[in-house]
């Protein structure tokens, strides 16, 4: 996994990255959107595209955030690979990390 997606995007879900990835690893949680680690191609395209600045670099990650790289493949644990997010659609779950944050209010 070269690319993960970290604590900004707790119920943001923007999906600009989903539109601008080329293989379809971005896949949506109840609350995050996921970058499956065995799918991503370490291209880099979803990472100037989100407007709330949510995509590291798997070692870029601010520590203060938890561990995202581990959150990110976590996500997975339940629906292995998939091969594609669009003919998943939107899985109910999320990681450990991402359930467990204060849920973002509405402004």
């Amino acid at each position: 996994m070269a690319y993960v997606i970290a604590q900004p995007c707790a119920d943001v879900k923007d999906k600009s990255c989903v539109d601008e990835c080329p293989v379809d690893c971005i896949y949506e949680g109840g609350r995050a959107l996921y970058i499956h680690p065995e799918e991503c191609v370490d291209c880099g395209a979803c990472e100037p595209v989100c407007p709330v600045e949510a995509i590291y670099f798997e070692d870029d990650v601010p520590a203060g955030w938890g561990d995202h790289r581990g959150s990110n493949a976590a996500f997975f644990g339940t629906i292995g690979s998939p091969g594609g997010a669009a003919a998943l659609g939107a899985q109910p779950h999320d990681s450990a990390l991402v359930a467990s944050l204060p849920q973002a209010v509405a402004s």
